[in-house]
Protein backbone atom coordinates (compact mmCIF):
# COMPACT_ATOMS: atom_id res chain seq x y z
CA UNK A 1 0.00 0.00 0.00
CA UNK A 2 1.13 3.82 -0.52
CA UNK A 3 0.99 5.49 2.12
CA UNK A 4 1.72 9.49 1.27
CA UNK A 5 1.43 12.22 4.07
CA UNK A 6 1.06 15.39 2.26
CA UNK A 7 2.13 18.68 4.37
CA UNK A 8 4.00 22.47 3.19
CA UNK A 9 3.07 25.82 4.07
CA UNK A 10 -0.48 27.14 4.07
CA UNK A 11 -1.82 28.81 0.99
CA UNK A 12 0.88 26.60 -1.19
CA UNK A 13 -2.29 24.30 -2.58
CA UNK A 14 -2.43 21.65 -0.19
CA UNK A 15 -6.34 21.15 -0.26
CA UNK A 16 -6.04 21.26 -3.93
CA UNK A 17 -3.21 18.85 -4.33
CA UNK A 18 -5.42 16.27 -2.27
CA UNK A 19 -8.24 17.26 -4.72
CA UNK A 20 -6.22 15.66 -7.29
CA UNK A 21 -5.03 13.00 -5.68
CA UNK A 22 -8.65 11.83 -4.91
CA UNK A 23 -9.31 12.39 -8.70
CA UNK A 24 -6.56 9.67 -9.58
CA UNK A 25 -8.00 7.05 -7.16
CA UNK A 26 -6.26 7.72 -4.03
CA UNK A 27 -8.18 7.59 -0.64
CA UNK A 28 -7.60 11.39 1.00
CA UNK A 29 -7.99 12.63 4.31
CA UNK A 30 -7.59 16.37 5.25
CA UNK A 31 -6.46 17.54 8.41
CA UNK A 32 -5.63 15.07 10.64
CA UNK A 33 -4.52 14.55 14.07
CA UNK A 34 -0.76 12.76 13.77
CA UNK A 35 -1.49 11.17 16.88
CA UNK A 36 -4.66 9.06 15.03
CA UNK A 37 -2.24 8.15 12.41
CA UNK A 38 -0.97 4.79 13.49
CA UNK A 39 -4.68 3.84 14.41
CA UNK A 40 -6.09 4.85 11.04
CA UNK A 41 -2.91 3.02 9.13
CA UNK A 42 -3.43 -0.23 11.60
CA UNK A 43 -7.26 0.01 10.02
CA UNK A 44 -6.11 0.68 6.08
CA UNK A 45 -3.78 -2.12 6.62
CA UNK A 46 -5.75 -4.71 7.83
CA UNK A 47 -6.16 -7.79 5.61
CA UNK A 48 -9.54 -7.55 3.45
CA UNK A 49 -9.68 -3.44 2.55
CA UNK A 50 -9.39 -2.71 -0.55
CA UNK A 51 -7.65 0.64 -0.48
CA UNK A 52 -4.43 0.56 -2.33
CA UNK A 53 -3.25 4.22 -2.35
CA UNK A 54 -3.91 6.49 1.12
CA UNK A 55 -2.79 10.35 1.08
CA UNK A 56 -3.25 12.34 4.54
CA UNK A 57 -3.04 15.96 4.53
CA UNK A 58 -1.42 17.14 8.12
CA UNK A 59 -0.37 20.59 8.58
CA UNK A 60 0.08 23.61 10.90
CA UNK A 61 -3.77 23.85 11.70
CA UNK A 62 -3.28 21.17 14.19
CA UNK A 63 -1.10 23.18 16.04
CA UNK A 64 1.55 21.36 18.43
CA UNK A 65 -0.12 18.43 18.14
CA UNK A 66 1.86 19.32 14.69
CA UNK A 67 5.20 19.13 16.41
CA UNK A 68 4.41 15.10 16.65
CA UNK A 69 3.99 14.25 12.79
CA UNK A 70 7.86 13.79 12.22
CA UNK A 71 8.99 11.43 15.93
CA UNK A 72 6.09 9.71 15.07
CA UNK A 73 6.62 8.76 11.48
CA UNK A 74 10.29 8.10 12.62
CA UNK A 75 8.86 5.78 15.82
CA UNK A 76 9.63 2.00 14.49
CA UNK A 77 6.40 1.30 17.12
CA UNK A 78 3.99 3.43 15.19
CA UNK A 79 3.97 0.83 12.53
CA UNK A 80 4.58 3.34 9.74
CA UNK A 81 6.70 1.81 6.90
CA UNK A 82 7.09 2.67 3.26
CA UNK A 83 5.45 6.03 3.82
CA UNK A 84 6.55 9.28 1.48
CA UNK A 85 6.10 12.76 2.01
CA UNK A 86 4.99 15.39 0.18
CA UNK A 87 5.75 19.17 0.67
CA UNK A 88 4.09 22.25 -0.86
CA UNK A 89 5.61 25.17 -1.11
CA UNK A 90 5.50 28.72 -2.51
CA UNK A 91 7.10 31.91 -2.08
CA UNK A 92 6.43 34.15 0.88
CA UNK A 93 5.29 37.03 -1.72
CA UNK A 94 2.85 34.60 -3.49
CA UNK A 95 1.42 33.65 0.02
CA UNK A 96 1.15 36.81 1.36
CA UNK A 97 -0.97 37.59 -1.99
CA UNK A 98 -3.23 34.36 -2.03
CA UNK A 99 -4.03 35.37 1.93
CA UNK A 100 -4.79 39.07 1.20
CA UNK A 101 -6.92 38.19 -1.94
CA UNK A 102 -9.01 35.02 0.27
CA UNK A 103 -9.08 37.89 2.98
CA UNK A 104 -8.13 35.17 5.51
CA UNK A 105 -6.06 35.21 8.61
CA UNK A 106 -2.62 33.21 8.56
CA UNK A 107 -3.06 30.13 11.44
CA UNK A 108 0.52 31.55 13.07
CA UNK A 109 -0.45 35.19 12.54
CA UNK A 110 -0.56 36.56 15.99
CA UNK A 111 -1.33 39.45 15.30
CA UNK A 112 -2.46 40.96 11.98
CA UNK A 113 0.44 40.50 10.33
CA UNK A 114 0.56 37.94 7.22
CA UNK A 115 4.36 38.15 6.88
CA UNK A 116 5.07 37.26 10.60
CA UNK A 117 2.88 33.87 10.44
CA UNK A 118 4.31 32.80 7.35
CA UNK A 119 7.77 33.55 8.72
CA UNK A 120 7.00 31.44 11.94
CA UNK A 121 5.41 28.90 10.10
CA UNK A 122 8.58 28.58 7.74
CA UNK A 123 10.50 28.00 10.86
CA UNK A 124 8.43 25.38 12.31
CA UNK A 125 8.57 23.30 9.13
CA UNK A 126 12.00 23.46 8.38
CA UNK A 127 13.13 19.91 9.58
CA UNK A 128 9.77 18.02 8.03
CA UNK A 129 10.81 19.93 4.66
CA UNK A 130 14.15 18.40 4.76
CA UNK A 131 12.42 15.07 5.35
CA UNK A 132 10.40 15.63 2.26
CA UNK A 133 10.07 13.23 -0.76
CA UNK A 134 8.89 15.53 -3.03
CA UNK A 135 8.54 19.27 -2.95
CA UNK A 136 6.37 21.17 -5.47
CA UNK A 137 6.81 24.56 -5.27
CA UNK A 138 3.32 26.38 -6.64
CA UNK A 139 4.96 29.99 -7.05
CA UNK A 140 3.99 29.84 -10.74
CA UNK A 141 1.22 27.13 -11.05
CA UNK A 142 -2.14 27.42 -12.28
CA UNK A 143 -4.28 24.68 -10.84
CA UNK A 144 -4.23 22.76 -14.14
CA UNK A 145 -0.10 22.89 -13.78
CA UNK A 146 -0.38 21.46 -10.41
CA UNK A 147 -2.94 18.95 -11.26
CA UNK A 148 0.15 18.06 -14.47
CA UNK A 149 2.70 17.45 -11.57
CA UNK A 150 0.74 15.55 -9.44
CA UNK A 151 -0.14 12.93 -11.87
CA UNK A 152 3.29 12.81 -13.37
CA UNK A 153 4.52 11.65 -9.82
CA UNK A 154 1.80 9.88 -8.48
CA UNK A 155 0.01 8.66 -11.51
CA UNK A 156 2.71 8.03 -14.40
CA UNK A 157 4.87 7.10 -11.31
CA UNK A 158 7.76 9.27 -13.64
CA UNK A 159 8.92 10.48 -10.04
CA UNK A 160 12.76 10.77 -11.05
CA UNK A 161 12.70 14.02 -9.65
CA UNK A 162 10.71 16.74 -8.00
CA UNK A 163 12.20 19.48 -9.78
CA UNK A 164 9.81 21.68 -11.53
CA UNK A 165 11.36 24.67 -14.21
CA UNK A 166 9.56 27.90 -14.61
CA UNK A 167 10.62 29.03 -17.53
CA UNK A 168 9.59 33.52 -16.62
CA UNK A 169 9.21 35.48 -19.55
CA UNK A 170 9.78 39.64 -18.48
CA UNK A 171 10.44 43.05 -19.34
CA UNK A 172 13.75 44.89 -18.32
CA UNK A 173 12.12 47.82 -18.30
CA UNK A 174 10.36 46.57 -15.27
CA UNK A 175 12.89 45.08 -13.05
CA UNK A 176 14.93 41.92 -13.41
CA UNK A 177 13.00 39.15 -11.54
CA UNK A 178 14.52 38.90 -7.79
CA UNK A 179 14.07 34.99 -7.74
CA UNK A 180 15.54 34.06 -11.05
CA UNK A 181 18.15 31.24 -11.04
CA UNK A 182 19.20 31.71 -14.38
CA UNK A 183 18.92 34.62 -17.08
CA UNK A 184 19.21 35.49 -20.29
CA UNK A 185 19.07 38.35 -22.34
CA UNK A 186 17.38 38.16 -26.05
CA UNK A 187 17.33 42.03 -26.48
CA UNK A 188 19.91 41.46 -29.23
CA UNK A 189 17.37 39.72 -31.54
CA UNK A 190 15.03 41.49 -33.75
CA UNK A 191 12.04 43.42 -31.59
CA UNK A 192 8.79 43.19 -33.82
CA UNK A 193 7.45 45.77 -31.28
CA UNK A 194 8.61 48.58 -34.12
CA UNK A 195 6.79 46.63 -36.98
CA UNK A 196 2.97 48.47 -36.59
CA UNK A 197 1.45 45.17 -37.34
CA UNK A 198 2.73 43.54 -34.21
CA UNK A 199 3.30 46.30 -31.77
CA UNK A 200 -0.35 45.38 -30.25
CA UNK A 201 0.46 41.48 -30.39
CA UNK A 202 2.67 39.27 -28.23
CA UNK A 203 4.58 36.38 -28.40
CA UNK A 204 1.76 34.26 -28.44
CA UNK A 205 0.52 35.32 -31.88
CA UNK A 206 1.67 33.34 -34.61
CA UNK A 207 2.83 36.33 -36.42
CA UNK A 208 5.16 37.60 -33.74
CA UNK A 209 6.37 33.91 -32.86
CA UNK A 210 7.01 33.57 -37.10
CA UNK A 211 9.03 36.69 -36.60
CA UNK A 212 11.27 36.20 -34.04
CA UNK A 213 11.92 32.55 -34.92
CA UNK A 214 12.69 33.61 -38.89
CA UNK A 215 15.72 34.97 -37.12
CA UNK A 216 18.74 33.13 -37.75
CA UNK A 217 20.32 33.74 -34.10
CA UNK A 218 17.30 32.80 -32.45
CA UNK A 219 17.88 29.23 -33.64
CA UNK A 220 21.22 29.10 -32.52
CA UNK A 221 20.83 30.71 -29.42
CA UNK A 222 18.25 28.05 -28.44
CA UNK A 223 19.97 25.56 -29.39
CA UNK A 224 22.95 26.41 -27.28
CA UNK A 225 21.00 27.36 -24.23
CA UNK A 226 18.95 23.94 -24.66
CA UNK A 227 22.73 22.38 -24.64
CA UNK A 228 23.19 24.59 -21.50
CA UNK A 229 20.17 23.14 -19.96
CA UNK A 230 20.15 19.92 -20.92
CA UNK A 231 23.56 19.20 -19.04
CA UNK A 232 22.67 21.33 -16.06
CA UNK A 233 19.41 20.33 -14.39
CA UNK A 234 20.50 16.68 -13.87
CA UNK A 235 23.56 18.46 -11.94
CA UNK A 236 20.70 21.01 -10.31
CA UNK A 237 18.48 17.16 -9.58
CA UNK A 238 21.42 15.48 -8.17
CA UNK A 239 21.99 18.78 -5.59
CA UNK A 240 18.13 18.24 -4.59
CA UNK A 241 17.24 21.65 -5.93
CA UNK A 242 13.38 21.31 -6.81
CA UNK A 243 12.54 24.58 -7.83
CA UNK A 244 14.55 26.39 -10.83
CA UNK A 245 13.39 29.83 -12.29
CA UNK A 246 14.44 30.86 -16.00
CA UNK A 247 13.94 34.33 -17.07
CA UNK A 248 14.32 35.43 -20.68
CA UNK A 249 14.23 38.76 -21.07
CA UNK A 250 13.38 41.44 -23.48
CA UNK A 251 12.70 45.09 -23.82
CA UNK A 252 8.87 45.16 -22.58
CA UNK A 253 8.28 41.72 -21.81
CA UNK A 254 5.33 40.91 -24.59
CA UNK A 255 7.28 39.83 -27.74
CA UNK A 256 10.74 38.87 -27.95
CA UNK A 257 11.04 36.40 -24.59
CA UNK A 258 7.55 35.40 -24.41
CA UNK A 259 8.31 33.57 -28.01
CA UNK A 260 12.28 32.14 -26.30
CA UNK A 261 10.49 31.05 -23.13
CA UNK A 262 7.59 29.40 -24.81
CA UNK A 263 10.36 27.42 -26.98
CA UNK A 264 12.47 26.43 -24.46
CA UNK A 265 9.79 25.48 -22.17
CA UNK A 266 7.85 22.93 -25.41
CA UNK A 267 12.08 21.49 -25.66
CA UNK A 268 12.53 20.90 -21.53
CA UNK A 269 8.67 19.53 -22.12
CA UNK A 270 9.86 16.85 -24.73
CA UNK A 271 13.03 16.04 -22.74
CA UNK A 272 11.09 14.31 -19.89
CA UNK A 273 10.78 17.79 -17.64
CA UNK A 274 7.98 19.31 -15.45
CA UNK A 275 8.32 22.90 -17.24
CA UNK A 276 5.81 25.55 -17.56
CA UNK A 277 6.04 29.04 -18.18
CA UNK A 278 4.84 32.62 -17.10
CA UNK A 279 4.83 35.32 -18.64
CA UNK A 280 5.09 38.22 -16.37
CA UNK A 281 5.32 41.32 -17.85
CA UNK A 282 2.77 40.38 -21.21
CA UNK A 283 -0.04 42.70 -20.23
CA UNK A 284 1.54 45.35 -18.60
CA UNK A 285 0.87 48.51 -20.80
Amino acid sequence: MEFLIVTGMSGAGKSTALKFLEDIGVFCIDNMPPALIPKFAELVFRPGTDVEKVALGVDIRGGRLFDELLPLLDCPESGLSGYSILFLDASDQVLHKRYKETRRKHPLSETDSITEGIQRERQRLAKIKGAADHIINTTYFLPRQLKEKINLLFLENKNFDSLTVTLLSFGFKYGIPSDSDLLFDVRFLPNPFYDPKMTSLTGNDAAVHDYVMNETATGEFLTKIADLLEFLIPQYINEGKNQLIISIGCTGGKHRSVVVANNLAAHLQQAGYFANTKHRDITTN
